[in-house]
């Protein structure tokens, strides 16, 4: 009924020697042995993690011997024919709910299921951001606080008390200082009160300002859309227009990086654009950036710029737009730093 040679080969164990299978093998062994197909319709009802489990299960298989195989498929039609065999999963659950609940309820629920990634509660808070853990802790008892800071990652522990009130991260510093061991049973109550209390409502306290939103909205405008909108807003709405402009991050803040960083920023930037990118500098930008590349290779730059002669507007704004979007990226990575004002991370010796 089933070819042996459809499985790959290693020394074969006997019926003593067999360990347990776990499911990606059984799903492997049972998708090796229907082949592509009667597998094929099996392969398309898995998702991308599914998928990648059970491939590498297979690819470490080994030889399976016939009566094995012939076991497993003896399992398989009998939990079939009892229609007990269900898959659930995150995709599974949200579709039943959905079923006899409104979309906003269920999008709350599955929020709070999925929750920051972590294997535990306090892996889960150290996935937390750190501005929507210090608003929620900065209104708990010290004490309570000091706990949660003492079993989170320590820099991000340090990041939420950077940003708490002065005198009260003190005292939670004090309370951490002179800490003993805390009871199993307080740690769970304090485990459940955060599950229930915080973790359920993660979804509308990290909701993200809006005013953030759109600075990211506007810095991804061309100049003049970017223009248009701007002064529309300003007659509108002055201080929305004031504040989103304090929260781009423009190609003119480049200015603001540290020589490290800009250096590492122009080693990764494409260095066909470059010239076009500056073409739309004043020239204390150009000055800045030319400041940070070897004789040779500014003086190169320099010239290239002159032959290019007229650039288009829209051209410019993309080689702008690519290194400010660059710029983030490797901000993100913890390769440079950026900031508004360059004060704030001028280095003192």
């Amino acid at each position: 009924m089933m070819e042996q040679n459809a499985l790959v080969a290693v020394p074969a164990q006997t019926a003593d020697q067999e360990t347990p299978l776990t499911g990606p093998e059984r799903a492997a062994i049972l998708l090796l042995t229907l082949g592509q197909k009667y597998g094929d319709t099996i392969w398309h009802a898995l998702d991308e993690e599914e998928v990648r489990l059970v491939s590498l299960a297979m690819a470490r298989l080994g030889e399976v011997r016939t009566e094995q195989i012939e076991r497993l498929m003896v399992e398989f039609v009998l939990q079939m024919s009892h229609a007990g065999a269900v898959v659930g999963n995150y995709e599974s659950t949200e579709r039943l709910l959905g079923e006899f609940l409104p979309d906003d309820r269920v999008s709350a629920i599955m929020e709070e299921i999925r929750g920051p990634a972590g294997r535990n509660m306090w892996e889960k808070l150290s996935n937390v951001q750190e501005t929507v853990l210090a608003n929620y802790l900065k209104n708990e008892y010290p004490q309570t606080v000091a706990v949660v800071l003492t079993k989170i990652r320590t820099e991000h522990a340090a990041r939420v008390l950077a940003i708490m009130p002065e005198d009260f991260a003190l005292d939670v510093v004090n309370r951490m200082l002179r800490m003993e061991s805390v009871q199993k049973e307080i740690l769970e109550r304090l485990e459940e009160t955060l599950r229930s209390e915080f973790m359920s409502n993660l979804a509308k306290t990290s909701r993200r300002d809006s005013h953030e939103q759109m600075a990211d909205i506007f810095n991804n405008f061309d100049r003049q859309t970017e223009t248009r909108f701007m002064t529309a807003l300003e007659e509108n709405n002055q201080d929305s227009a004031e504040r989103i402009k304090s929260l781009m991050f423009t190609f003119e803040d480049l200015g603001n990086l540290d020589n490290a960083s800009v250096q590492t920023l122009l080693r990764q930037y494409d260095s066909n654009k470059l010239a076009i990118a500056l073409k739309g500098a004043n020239e204390q930008l150009r000055n800045f950036f030319f400041s940070n590349m070897s004789q040779r290779a500014s003086a190169m730059l320099r010239e290239e710029m002159e032959v290019l002669g007229p650039v288009r507007l829209r051209d410019v704004d993309d080689a702008q737009t690519q290194m400010v979007n660059l710029a983030k990226d490797l901000a993100a990575k913890g390769e440079i730093v950026i900031s508004k004002n360059r004060g704030e991370d001028e280095l003192i010796y």
